[in-house]
């Protein structure tokens, strides 16, 4: 089985595509229930959500408040899993909850290491 990747991708700053409290707690707990899936299909690496706040360093080193200067949706969290190839892998991310959301996407990248970019 290879690493793959999944970036989810949400709006995060414009007001009206913010959950009420009572619609996260509902996302949160698809989100779980997702993740134990993966869990016991025995395909889950980990995972992380990311802060809303960053900075984006840009070339001659210019850095700036970010990540999202120009664009709405932003990347909330990650996972890692293991996948036999990418339609797995896309197979699993095509069933997270995220995606329930308008506008919101999802994004399966291959892990390789150095040797192995293609």
């Amino acid at each position: 089985m290879e690493e793959y990747i999944i970036l989810m991708r949400l709006d995060l700053i414009t007001r009206d595509a913010q959950p009420s409290p009572e619609q996260l707690q509902v996302y949160m707990q698809q989100y779980h229930s997702w993740i134990d899936g993966i869990v016991a299909a025995g395909k889950f690496v980990g995972g992380k959500g990311l802060s809303t706040e960053g900075k984006v360093i840009r070339f001659g080193k210019v850095i700036t408040d970010g990540p999202f200067a120009e664009v709405k949706e932003s990347i909330a969290g990650f996972i890692s899993i293991r996948a036999t190839d990418f339609d797995d892998a896309a197979r699993i991310a095509a069933d997270c909850p995220i995606l329930n959301g308008k506008g919101n996407s999802v994004e399966v990248r291959r892990i390789v290491d150095r040797e192995q970019r293609s």
